[in-house]
């Protein structure tokens, strides 16, 4: 704690209680008159202490409770004023408050205070890592004293928030009798601590309301972002499917969607509508939170579009690719994409893949599983990234996993992946005692939790589609 020059240290004259020619009856009187003084000065004291323990937990507004503050320390203490002077975190300082009787004194005061405000922060116009705190407090108090002169009799105190000096109190009397004692001393620093406590509180709630202004923004992205997915599966002819997406956050990354190529027909209220062939997609932003949520939602809006045009497979990914370049680019995030095309007449998947998790085919007839691959970069990787495209035959029974590396890359305490031969395995088992795609869904899912273990959290969104050929129906 730095204190200031103490000038004037004599005895205060209520010390000095009896003489060697007082007599038993008055040194008992003087007693009494003293412990009466002490009393009343410690209930004056008390209660101060206690209007500003009030006033801490009353006030909402800092400022106000700030403006008490130098009136605080000069009551307690029977000092003529008190001023206050606040380091901001980014090491700026600001003369707060100042009380005072008005009149030459008080404005020589003040002018001194400012004064050397202004020269300390002359003096911390130097670079970042040369304005220490320490340094700014033995520079203020030394300017302070300095511009008041040795005629004031002047205490100075430490404002600490969270072992981070945030402040000075000064606290002065012109009275050249007056002494700061050990106990004037303490309840200045008592002062002092108390103001310590609203800064922070202050600054724990500006925290607590700017994390609640975010969290309602990410909240309104989560729903934005729900709303975006498919809110069920579409019906298409010939094939039944399931869909799931399981966010770590709040706001993911993961992305899947069923587009079709003729949006007048499905969209309109007619009840007979011509089979059209449905583009059903799967992709991961890489990353996780907010800005893969953000990118996840502008992939979805532009391969929409671009769908809609009806280019192949390998054609839509080159076109997405080329136009999300230069937003992925400067965020120096990437998508991995898969999309294939559903033919309900012809029942022949054409599909493309970005660098994403192969999907996995299991065919009922041989009772074997391949992987839907091709080749082809990241989206927003190289502006020029060409893609090649591929096409297979589905017959009935047979069923498609599209899914994201949350499967796969899911651990558990031992530090175990379940990979792609576990997910393979648990695939293979799903399609031979399940009919309906949305019991091997839940299935695949149940299997990763139990290998994941209910202690731990997968820590990646998870995304599974899964498409199966109906058996009575080409």
């Amino acid at each position: 704690m730095n204190v200031l020059p103490v000038y004037g240290n004599s005895p205060e004259p209520s010390d000095h209680i009896a003489t060697e020619n007082s007599s038993p009856v008055t040194s008992a009187s003087a007693i009494q008159k003293m412990v009466a003084r002490l009393n009343k000065e410690q209930q004056n004291v008390n209660d101060l202490l206690s209007s500003l323990g009030f006033a801490l937990r009353s006030f909402n507004n800092l400022n106000q409770f700030l403006e008490l503050i130098p009136l605080m320390g000069c009551r307690v203490t029977d000092a003529d004023g008190g001023a206050l002077v606040l380091f901001k975190p980014n090491g700026q300082v600001r003369f707060q408050q100042l009380h005072c009787q008005e009149g030459q004194k008080c404005q020589d005061i003040r002018k001194a205070l400012e004064i050397a405000t202004r020269q300390l922060i002359a003096e911390t116009t130097l670079l970042a890592e040369l304005q220490e705190v320490s340094i700014q407090a033995a520079s203020l108090d030394y300017q302070v004293s300095n511009y008041l002169g040795n005629d004031v009799q002047l205490f100075g105190t430490s404002i600490l928030v969270k072992n981070s000096e945030r402040g000075r109190l000064y606290v002065f009397s012109h009275d050249p009798e007056y002494a700061w004692t050990p106990t004037r001393q303490k309840l200045i620093r008592l002062v002092a601590d108390q103001t310590a406590v609203a800064i922070a509180n202050d600054e724990l709630s500006s925290s607590l309301r700017e994390k609640e202004r975010l969290d309602r923004e990410v909240e309104i992205g989560a729903e934005i972002q729900l709303q975006l997915l498919p809110p069920k599966c579409p019906e298409i002819p010939g094939v039944t499917l399931a869909a799931r997406c399981k966010t770590a956050n709040r706001v993911g990354g993961d992305y899947y969607d069923f587009i079709p190529s003729n949006y007048d027909q499905v969209n309109s209220k007619q009840k007979k509508q011509d089979s059209c062939k449905w583009s059903i997609v799967i992709g991961d932003v890489m990353g996780k939170g907010v800005p893969a949520g953000l990118i996840m939602t502008m992939t979805r809006g532009m391969l929409r579009a671009e769908v809609l045009n009806r280019h192949s497979p390998a054609r839509v990914l080159q076109h997405l690719n080329q136009v999300m370049y230069a937003d992925l680019e400067n965020s120096h995030r990437f998508v991995t994409l898969f999309y294939s095309e559903y033919d309900p007449e012809t029942t022949i998947l054409s599909y493309s893949n970005a660098a994403h998790h192969p999907p996995m085919l299991w065919q009922a007839a041989s009772n074997s599983i391949v992987n839907l691959d091709t080749l082809g970069m990241l989206i927003g990787l190289e502006v020029d990234s060409e893609y090649n495209e591929a096409q297979v035959k589905l017959h009935p029974g047979d069923t498609i996993i599209y899914y994201t590396d949350g499967f796969t890359d899911a651990a558990n305490k031992h530090g175990d992946r379940y990979d792609d031969i576990k997910l393979s395995q648990a695939f293979k088992f799903a399609c031979q005692n399940y009919q309906e795609p949305q019991e091997i869904l839940d299935y695949l899912f149940e299997q990763v939790d139990q290998f994941v273990g209910v202690e731990n959290n997968n820590p990646d969104d998870m995304t599974l589609v899964v498409m199966r050929v109906k058996l009575n129906e080409k």
